[in-house]
């Protein structure tokens, strides 16, 4: 136990925030015991790291409210990393400022998905705005503004980051879907409910994470990331320990190197606690 992490990658979603299932996004509260853990990890000097699929916006208020953006700021004089997007787009926050993008050609995919699901509902993420949209997507699920966009019109140059969202679905569905249809040249990332991530190829939380790493000298093997979703499995590997939270799907367990509590027993609390008391 000599191992003490110097950059801390944490997922949202199911790690931090705890989901709720019935509407299909989390609460945006975060628990006392996991804001103290995740602030004491940063007094204690490890750089801290939000990875998610959200978009850098709804990151950055996360960031805010949990008082970690005032807190680097305040003991180092820097700003805070945010990988969003699932691993397309890094940002420096505050103020917010976009410092690597991957984007992508996702025309194809959007259009071989849709032949399957007509209903979906497809978003574009406009960086700092909101989402270009086909159709609103249901209360919550997208922050910023959603702005009615022909397909098209949409998918028309590169872009960073899909997401296609079909009520009438089940996450398994898309799964399934997703496996048949191949995906080439993209990457798909799954979440709680029906809704698929389409992100450029080679890219994940833990691209993501990696340029963040070359920019503060930090190697993986100095990593410890949480997280809990399928989005999640590649930067478990990839960190020197990957740790998934207990209310996992299995695949992700076996990703990692320990699986800790869930997140409503404010488990990320608890694998921190390990090294930063």
């Amino acid at each position: 136990m000599t191992w003490t992490p110097k950059l801390v990658a944490l997922d949202i979603d199911g790690t931090l925030l705890i989901p709720d299932l019935e509407h299909g996004f989390s609460t945006e509260v975060v628990t006392e015991p996991v804001t103290e853990a995740v602030l004491d990890a940063a007094r204690a000097g490890a750089h801290v790291v939000l990875a998610s699929g959200r978009a850098p916006l709804s990151m950055a208020g996360v960031a805010d409210r949990l008082g970690l953006t005032d807190l680097v700021a305040e003991l180092t004089g820097e700003r805070l990393h945010i990988v969003a997007s699932n691993g397309s787009v890094v940002v420096r926050h505050a103020p917010l400022e976009m410092v690597h993008e991957v984007t992508f050609d996702a025309s194809e995919a959007v259009r071989t998905v849709l032949e399957h699901v007509p209903a979906a509902a497809v978003a574009v993420e406009e960086h700092a705005v909101g989402y270009k949209v086909n159709r609103l997507f249901p209360p919550g699920e997208l922050d910023g503004e959603m702005i009615i966009c022909d397909i098209d019109e949409m998918i028309a140059g590169p872009v960073s980051r899909v997401i296609i969202r079909d009520p009438d679905s089940t996450s398994e569905d898309f799964v399934n879907l997703a496996k048949q249809l191949g995906l080439h040249g993209t990457n798909y990332f799954i979440g709680w409910t029906a809704w698929l991530d389409l992100a450029p190829e080679g890219v994940s939380k833990a691209s993501g994470l990696e340029w963040v790493c070359r920019d503060l000298g930090v190697d993986a093997a100095e990593v410890l990331a949480i997280g809990d979703g399928r989005n999640d499995i590649e930067m478990l590997q990839w960190a020197g320990r990957g740790v998934a939270m207990g209310q996992g799907p299995a695949v992700v367990h076996e990703a990692a190197d320990h699986v800790t509590d869930t997140v409503r027993e404010d488990g990320a609390a608890v694998e921190l606690r390990k090294w930063f008391r």
